[in-house]
């Protein structure tokens, strides 16, 4: 995993790298520079005779852009420079990439400072347009001619990359300073940012990509952060090696609590989920009278008839064969389907409070905990919970799903760490926390993941983490990164629209492989 960094922190780090490891800065601007411009030919190929309008401010982000003007120049783009300020204004390091590139561009090259006819001139008709004008100081709204610029941006709606944050959005909340620019790609330099996770940051930074400036590993780790960002490796990494003496006792047996009369869907799909993330054996315990539609549906996974009530839910008379079935299994996944019929809402209760396997608990097993939260602390072992923001919020004294989504990241952090809980807050950039205050953000994951079901998938890939012996802060972190990279891949191939949650399960296994990167 990679820390995500503070805008102050990440000053601290480029300061220590100049003074400590004696890093010139504008070796740093031009490794930065270097970055952005191979992550642009990555995502839009070859700049040769692409028009390119680079628009520069007055800082050290400026100064990153006359970089990657000369740069893409030198590889026969055809470049033009946007200058927002004197080149009195501009700060030293920026002065001095300036003075690079106007020696070799030209003043034909530049514009400063341009008018709002000038901006719309050069920006609606370009190929691709760079966003190079603030970096992760700016702490008041933008207004002037920085202003106009990001509108005008905004308008021409082409192609843009921003430098290391996109211009307007505030570096530790993602929150819009009086306007933002909508990148389609940021190249976010050093170590990723808080705000291009939070907020409106989901939305304004477009994909992700980070530069390597060449900070020092003991200074990264020295920064201490407790929020870090979910890679491909960490999550290969958690998954358990497959050797090849083993046979399908190896890797676990995960029970599953779910289902009721017209929700046996949700069932099958998490089942289905922890099968195709490696668990070797799935029993998934439902009420008696859908047990025949969940054998024809599931062919890979076994089922379990258990006691229900008259409306086809599980009814607490079950409670001691149900106690019986988790503790013969490595791990269990309860709430998929599962209803909110007040005999279940009751047996959920007290299955909670005695269930002593790894654990993770979604959908009405949560509904079965509103307003009795308190009883997750009562979980002989942590249990992993995996709430939507309604959920979240009705677990949440005095929340609301939109106080939720306003701060996602701190209501997640607070309730982990008050009900010594693991939390997987879903919704765009899943955030997960764990009890010591440690959190993680998944950066896959798309709008087409938004649909029926897909949160049972996600169920069933934590239980069969979980099932195989991986610890739970792993299981729900990797389980986490894997879903999302099976929405990425299904989107890649049937669009974002479209996909339903069984194009996630047939996409766990390309998910999964160790080919497959960020």
């Amino acid at each position: 995993m990679i820390p995500i960094v503070t805008a102050e922190q990440m000053r601290a780090l480029d300061h220590r790298t100049i003074t400590e490891a004696q890093v010139p800065s504008l070796v740093l601007m031009e490794r930065a520079g270097t970055e952005v411009v191979t992550h642009l030919e990555a995502q839009y190929g070859p700049v040769a005779g692409k028009s390119v309008v680079i628009v520069c401010g007055k800082g050290n982000n400026g100064g990153d852009g006359f970089v990657i003007a000369r740069l893409l120049r030198r590889k026969k783009a055809r470049v033009h420079v946007l200058l927002l300020a004197s080149v009195a204004d501009l700060s030293r390091d920026a002065k001095a990439m300036y003075q690079r590139f106007h020696r070799t561009a030209g003043p034909s090259s530049i514009t400063r400072p341009p008018d709002t006819t000038a901006l719309q001139q050069r920006l609606t008709p370009s190929d691709i347009i760079i966003d190079a004008m603030l970096g992760t100081g700016l702490s008041t709204p933008v207004s002037g001619l920085y202003r106009d610029a990001i509108d005008t941006i905004n308008a021409a709606a082409r192609p843009t990359v921003a430098v290391d944050l996109p211009s307007g959005l505030h570096a530790d909340t993602g929150a819009i300073q009086g306007a933002a620019v909508r990148a389609d790609l940021t190249v976010t330099c050093g170590l990723p940012k808080a705000g291009l996770y939070c907020g409106a940051g989901i939305d304004c930074a477009g994909l992700v990509r980070l530069a390597d400036i060449g900070i020092p590993p003991s200074f990264v780790d020295a920064v201490g952060s407790r929020l870090l960002l979910l890679t491909a490796a960490s999550a290969q990494a958690a998954l358990p090696a497959r050797r090849p003496s083993s046979h399908k006792g190896t890797y676990g047996h995960l029970g599953i609590i779910a289902g009721s009369v017209g929700k046996t869907g949700a069932a099958a799909m998490a089942a289905l989920a922890a099968l195709r993330i490696g668990t070797g054996l799935v029993t998934a315990a439902v009420p008696s009278s859908v047990n025949d539609i969940l054998e024809a549906k599931l062919l890979e996974a076994m089922t379990l008839p258990m006691p229900e009530t008259k409306a086809r839910t599980f009814a607490r008379s079950g409670l001691d064969r149900l106690l019986a079935f988790a503790g013969s299994r490595d791990a269990v996944a309860i709430g998929p389907g599962l209803s909110t019929h007040p005999e279940t809402v009751d047996l959920v209760q007290e299955f909670v409070k005695r269930i002593d396997k790894p654990c993770v608990l979604d959908a009405d097993a949560l509904n079965a905990l509103a307003g009795k939260a308190s009883l997750l602390t009562e979980c002989p072992r942590p249990p992993i919970i995996t709430p939507h923001p309604g959920e979240m919020a009705r677990l949440e004294a005095e929340a609301t799903t939109q106080s939720v989504n306003e701060d996602r990241l701190g209501t997640a952090t607070r309730f982990a760490r008050e009900r010594g809980v693991f939390v997987v807050l879903k919704g765009a950039r899943t955030v997960i926390a764990r009890p010591d205050g440690v959190a993680a953000i998944c950066p896959t994951g798309n709008p087409g993941m938004a649909t029926a079901g897909t949160g049972d998938v996600l169920t069933g890939m934590v239980g069969g983490l979980l099932a195989q012996g991986v610890p739970p802060w792993d299981a729900a972190c990797a389980a986490t990164y894997f879903h999302g990279l099976a929405g990425d891949l299904a989107a890649q191939h049937l669009g974002q629209a479209g996909m339903i949650a069984r194009d996630l399960i047939r996409h766990i296994p390309h998910a999964i492989a160790p080919t497959t990167h960020d």
